[in-house]
């Protein structure tokens, strides 16, 4: 009888830490899907005014008295549109609650050193990723629309005119594809820095393997982004640069490491 109570004992002590974890782990998803569908409704409410936002690149291109506009071609288009939107808006709105619910979760598991580690990379991830979006949203879509708008062909009384009527939701898309692209492509420096900081690669390899980066660099634009050389170029000289700040990131990373070994 005792030997089956401290089996009991031990198999109830074995099971209550990983129960506890799924508890944590449901909280902190409950949490975030929280932040999330809250954001949501918030965006939803304001969706044209943040849809205007990105038509603003579009209108600048087109000019403010061109009397041009973006059409719709089915009754539900625009409204599945603002609720796509909505996620999109509210997903960059609560990054960084969603991401301070990931580290809530794994920071207790971590040594004290591993957090010094990991929590820098949790503060950059959303301040590259925005960095990126800016900077389509400054350079990239004004050069991309103008580069498009310039196929557009004038009519006359024997040719008829080509013009421009973008649909909502596949210009939402567009917008989407390149802010997505150019923010994942702007964390190429953490990715770069942490792959380091845990030994899966170094300062040494990464300068070796300069060529076919760059050549990655351009594939990458190639996929990522639309069919146009502007958009292609603008997102792979960024890619370059940040791989050159992702070198010395990572000498950083080494440098520090070797400090701490010789304490």
């Amino acid at each position: 009888m005792d030997d089956n109570k401290s089996v009991n004992v031990v198999k109830e002590t074995s099971e209550t830490p990983i129960i506890s974890h799924i508890k944590e782990l449901r909280n902190r998803l409950i949490y975030s899907f929280g932040a999330l569908l809250i954001g949501f409704f918030v965006c939803f409410a304001f969706a044209d005014n943040i849809f205007n936002f990105l038509t603003a690149p579009l209108m600048d291109a087109f000019g403010e008295n061109s009397g041009r506009r973006l059409i719709y071609t089915s009754l539900p288009e625009k409204f599945f549109t603002n609720i796509k939107l909505a996620f999109f808006a509210s997903f960059m709105l609560t990054f960084p609650i969603i991401a301070s619910q990931v580290w809530m979760f794994i920071a207790p598991g971590l040594y004290k050193n591993e957090k010094k580690m990991f929590l820098p990379f949790l503060i950059f991830t959303p301040l590259l990723f925005a960095l990126g979006a800016s900077f389509v949203y400054t350079f990239i879509l004004p050069m991309a629309w103008e580069f498009f708008i310039g196929f557009e062909q004038a009519g006359s009384t024997s040719i008829l005119p080509v013009q421009l009527e973008s649909k909502v939701d596949e210009y939402l898309s567009l917008v989407m594809q390149l802010i997505f692209a150019f923010g994942f492509a702007f964390e190429l420096p953490v990715v770069v820095t942490l792959l380091s900081a845990i030994g899966v690669t170094s300062s040494a390899g990464l300068r070796e393997k300069r060529r076919y980066a760059i050549l990655g660099a351009f594939v990458a634009a190639a996929i990522l982004t639309p069919p146009d050389p502007l958009s292609q170029i603008g997102l792979a000289i960024p890619i370059i640069i940040l791989y050159e700040i992702s070198i010395y990131t990572s000498m950083l990373v080494e440098q520090k490491s070797t400090k701490s070994d010789i304490i």
